[in-house]
């Protein structure tokens, strides 16, 4: 909470409870008004103590009830895309949050994303399933960028499915009937008929990676596969390839789909582990070198890599 509004919150509650005549209200409450902020309220405590008189717990409970209120725990982000429109995001202001990190846009999601919008012959008219979408960022940018027939976003945790679902609509998309049935994704007034226009058909998908069965990847059939920061776990790193297995073996005779996965070297011995993984059931890779064009404001890290896999 920004100070000015604590300080003026808290004038409020404090002057309605102002019961000491001792006191020199007159000159607090214009302070009050004219410099709201929390060093002025720690200086009523000190004045009051002062006081020939009484505690009064009003104030200290007043005061105790305004300091232990909770934080806004989301923000909204924007971030311009090549075309002129724009992403904008509701944002965990925490790294963690909800025992998640998918709360958050992470480095790997932009990066993916700018390369998208200098490749998007790869998703165009296509049927692009995204794993791990998180808040939506990368699969945002592309339905804006690269016109995709289909984009299926995934997801398993239930607080990131509702905040990607909330963050597509925010972006002036309709999700399909076919979406996570425990999401609403019916558009109203005006939204509807501002949503209508889009082309690609969007989905959200409950994906446990672990758990998925066989009907589940016969529904999605992807021509491209993308995934954004889903490279920093050991556990994680073998459900993602068993995955991509079982994408690659149930694809009812199409040829397997294109995969780029993105992804920040944080641990070397993480990213040694999942190339380990990757020879041993045998699926290729290349790295795709970094695109020429930076887009989007962040930190540019050299550890930021985008894979190609071959499955």
């Amino acid at each position: 909470m920004a100070e000015p509004e604590l300080g003026l919150r808290f004038q409020r509650r404090f002057l309605a409870a102002r019961q000491l005549r001792s006191f020199p209200w007159a000159e607090l409450e214009q302070n009050l008004r004219t410099s709201p902020d929390s060093s002025l309220l720690v200086d009523i405590l000190h004045k009051h103590e002062s006081a020939a008189a009484e505690p009064l717990d009003e104030l200290y409970d007043a005061l105790a009830d305004i300091l232990n209120e909770k934080e806004s725990t989301h923000c909204y982000k924007s971030y311009l895309l090549p075309t002129g429109e724009s992403v904008t995001l509701s944002e965990s202001v925490a790294i963690i949050s909800g025992g998640t990190t998918g709360l958050v846009t992470w480095d790997a999601a932009l990066h993916l994303a700018e390369w998208a919008t200098e490749n998007s012959t790869v998703f165009s008219n296509r049927t692009v399933l995204e794993l791990g979408s998180g808040i939506g960022f990368t699969g945002i940018a592309i339905c804006k960028t690269c016109n995709p027939k289909t984009y299926v976003f995934s997801d398993y945790h239930p607080c990131v499915l509702k905040q990607l679902t909330e963050n597509i609509r925010l972006n002036g998309f309709v999700l399909e009937p076919e979406t996570t049935p425990h999401i609403q994704t019916e558009p109203q007034g005006q939204e509807a008929e501002a949503t209508n226009c889009q082309k690609p058909k969007l989905t959200v998908a409950e994906l446990d990676w672990g758990s998925v069965t066989e009907k589940q990847l016969l529904d999605l059939q992807p021509d491209v596969i993308v995934a954004a920061d889903v490279v920093y776990d050991p556990e994680i790193i073998l459900a993602l390839i068993g995955m991509l297995q079982k994408l690659s073996t149930f694809r009812a005779g199409r040829k397997p789909p294109e995969v780029y996965i993105a992804f920040t070297i944080r641990n070397p011995d993480t990213y040694h582990l999942f190339q380990a993984e990757l020879d041993k059931v045998g699926i290729g890779r290349q790295i795709i070198p970094a695109h020429s064009n930076s887009i989007f404001l962040y930190d540019v890290q050299p550890n930021v890599t985008l894979l190609q896999l071959f499955i």
